[in-house]
């Protein structure tokens, strides 16, 4: 670790070493062959009958076909069985066929390039074939009737290997799964015949995933000249797709978009706890080509292109490479919200596995060090894995003085030598700095409050630079396990022409972007859990807010109950539960009386256990803030119970979660994990949020348990019973709970 912060050396630490690092991984295993044939020759031939079995469900048994390249006379074709995408390699590279297996819905209507640049003002296709006349729809016999064009970037070579780890996760805790997904990756090699240009070499690669219609696709350029490359804009993606729906008059914003393919990309903020709203690089547009479709003034938005908007000058000197925005492009087979949620969710676990890491955490707020190893040997005796030194405690991570290192490095010893994991908590975006330090507001020249967060440091000032280094710093001397990033890089834009970590407006954007992105990524691969409220999760966070409204947290305690449980059910849609942290007030927490929070917990012995088997419950890891877990013995027995209780069925409560009924308050409520692959399929969390008893009966959904003909159920520890599973693999399930309680079902 650096010992003094020097600015220049970490920008070249930052920016320059991780270019030549992925220049290094990247380039493995990529051959330059004159013989195209000849690579082709090698590839296994394609069998129209290499798809899934028909009527296997590829959410509940996985495939049996892997990810493979395949050759089909002029055609390269990437398919796993789930997902096939071809190639026509015919003077330049087109794809010809984008379809989902399982439901057999082709997803292309026409060719177009397989990416575009615009340098120094210019735009340029990489791939692609010309001469498609008819636009609704791509017939195979057309294709060899197309030609180039001798202006794209042109196809060279191809390369087949293994998917190389994005992030080389280093797991500390527990997690439900530790094994990054497999695959292979195609990557296509262009250069342009244009001499200003003809240094730059441009890849284009496909991830396919084993076992998940799921594929992920960017592009690497290297500059080999001596000339520096302006990148006005790169997009990575570019898909003429089938209309999702037709209309007459109307505009894109208004006509639904291709529901077939669900896209995330990792360049994605605004703090709302969800990916959708936060998406930066999504651009659905109209095709001016497709001159048959219905809309009379051809607004239909079927043109994909994914690209991230104010990233408008990215310089590219000698040696350095460039890597895009990564699309993640997953096949939807169905308009339910329940299975695309678990297609989602299914992706996360695939290709971000760091995001089932779940410790079970304490948020301390803490006043003296005393406060911190009390609270350690709170969290050693009652289970806890974890100590999260919440705001507004004393922990510094900015101040690398030598005491300062030295003091939490002996906590931090002590946490470890108790098998407890601790962290510290840091604000970034809404604070204040200086005039030089702050994000200057590109109209006034000025640092305004025009930033997301009013006023807020640019992470490429010399103060930005300065704070990621200071948090390495600290983690490393002090051996800190867990980092929460309060408010990290919100996307915003800054005109100055003087911070180190980025050259001007139009590169400020991307190069802050990279700085944030890089922090996880260190901490990711240094074994450092990361909560974040942004949606950091595909470059190494672990976990972000479930979403909820802080000053709810001031209401009476069964208030709380009732809309805790609603922001579970609301926020486990497309996060599984170990990707979001809810919120328990030990103590008094921006308003409220005694009737808002649990101390003294010992008077408060039914509400604590409610609210940790309702989290517990539903996976979902809580922030319990306040300066202790327990007042007395019975309290302590009360937390080791149900801490105790998690632990024995934590890998059915990390599992999916199938939403049931939401909290209203006026009956029953609850949810349904379910795991084909473990011995406890299924896990029913049911409450009564009523004053009297309830007796109900309900029907069960088990079809994504993997059962389907008979499930042995047993309520709490009690005796199984066999229920016969209908057509619909369901069950009739007959329950009481008390009142104000709750009760659970385990499903085998």
């Amino acid at each position: 670790m650096i010992n003094k912060l020097n600015t220049p050396f970490f920008f070249l630490l930052v920016f320059v070493m991780p270019m030549l690092i992925q220049q290094q991984t990247y380039a493995q295993g990529i051959v330059h062959s004159t013989n195209l044939k000849g690579q082709i020759s090698k590839l296994p031939v394609w069998k129209e009958s290499g798809r899934s079995t028909p009527g296997q469900d590829w959410l509940v048994n996985p495939a049996q076909q892997k990810a493979d390249v395949y050759a089909d006379g002029k055609d390269i074709i990437l398919s796993n069985g789930l997902v096939k995408r071809a190639f026509r390699i015919q003077q330049n590279v087109a794809c010809i066929d984008y379809s989902n297996m399982s439901s057999g819905q082709q997803l292309l209507r026409a060719v177009k390039p397989e990416a575009r640049l615009t340098i120094d003002g210019k735009e340029y296709n990489i791939g692609g074939l010309y001469g498609q006349k008819e636009n609704a729809y791509l017939l195979p016999e057309w294709v060899s009737g197309f030609k180039n064009n001798e202006n794209d970037f042109q196809f060279q070579s191809f390369s087949v290997t293994d998917i190389p780890p994005y992030i080389r996760w280093k797991p500390r805790g527990w997690a439900l799964n530790t094994v990054p997904g497999s695959g292979k990756m195609l990557s296509f090699i262009y250069k342009i015949n244009i001499d200003s240009l003809k240094d730059l070499l441009v890849t284009v690669h496909y991830e396919l995933y084993n076992n998940i219609p799921l594929i992920v696709k960017w592009l690497s350029i290297e500059n080999k000249g001596n000339n520096m490359v302006k990148l006005n804009r790169v997009v990575n993606e570019v898909l003429a797709t089938v209309e999702e729906e037709s209309a007459v008059v109307g505009s894109p914003a208004q006509m639904e978009k291709q529901h077939g393919l669900y896209l995330e990309t990792n360049y994605a903020f605004n703090n709302s706890m969800r990916y959708d709203i936060s998406d930066q690089t999504t651009h659905w547009k109209a095709d001016s080509n497709y001159t048959s479709q219905v809309n009379y003034n051809y607004q239909t938005p079927c043109l994909l292109e994914v690209y991230p908007e104010k990233a408008k000058g990215i310089e590219l000197g000698k040696g350095q490479v460039f890597n895009s925005v990564r699309t993640y492009e997953l096949l939807m087979d169905s308009y339910d919200r329940e299975r695309r949620g678990l297609a989602i969710r299914k992706m996360y676990n695939t290709i971000a596995p760091w995001t089932t890491e779940n410790p079970i955490f304490m948020h301390l707020v803490s006043r003296n060090d005393e406060d911190v190893k009390n609270a350690v040997d709170q969290c050693a005796a009652t289970g806890y894995e974890a100590l999260i030194l919440s705001f507004g405690s004393h922990c510094n991570m900015e101040d690398s003085s030598a005491n300062n290192i030295r003091r939490w490095k002996a906590l931090s010893d002590y946490a470890h030598s108790k098998h407890i994991m601790i962290g510290g908590y840091s604000l970034f975006s809404s604070r204040r700095i200086s005039d030089e330090d702050d994000v200057i507001d590109p109209v006034t020249k000025k640092p305004d409050a025009a930033a997301f967060f009013g006023n807020a440091p640019c992470l490429g000032s010399k103060w930005g630079l300065a704070y990621l280094d200071k948090l390495k710093y600290f983690i490393s001397k002090t051996g800190f396990d867990i980092f929460e990033n309060d408010g990290p890089y919100p996307g915003d834009v800054c005109a100055s022409t003087t911070h180190p970590g980025h050259k001007n407006l139009d590169d400020s954007q991307w190069r802050q972007m990279e700085l944030q992105k890089g922090l996880y990524h260190w901490c990711n691969e240094h074994g450092v859990y990361v909560n974040a409220p942004d949606w950091y999760f595909l470059d190494g966070t672990n976990k972000i807010a479930l979403g909820y409204r802080e000053v709810n947290f001031s209401l009476p305690r069964d208030q709380q109950m009732i809309l805790n449980r609603q922001n579970i059910f609301d926020g486990t849609w497309e996060k599984t539960p170990a990707m979001g942290w809810g919120f328990v007030p030990l103590t008094r927490y921006q308003g409220g009386g005694p009737e808002a929070v649990l101390e003294p917990l010992s008077d408060h012995l039914k509400d604590y256990e409610q609210l940790m088997m309702q989290y517990y419950g539903a996976g979902v890891q809580a922030c319990y803030r306040g300066p202790r877990l327990y007042d007395t013995e019975v309290t302590r027995k009360m937390v080791v119970g149900v801490i105790n209780w998690y632990k024995k069925y934590r890998s059915i409560l990390n599992s999916e979660i199938i939403h049931l009924r939401r909290a209203d308050g006026r009956d029953w409520d609850g949810l349904l994990h379910v795991n084909p692959k473990l011995g406890t399929k299924g896990m029913l969390m049911l409450y009564n949020p009523l004053k009297v008893s309830i007796r109900r009966t309900i029907k069960v959904p088990l079809y994504y348990t993997g059962l389907t003909n008979t499930a042995l159920v047993r309520e709490k520890e009690g005796t199984a019973k066999k229920y016969p599973i209908d057509r619909k693999y369901e069950i009739e399930l007959t329950f009481t709970i008390a009142p104000e309680s709750y009760t659970w079902f385990t499903i085998e």
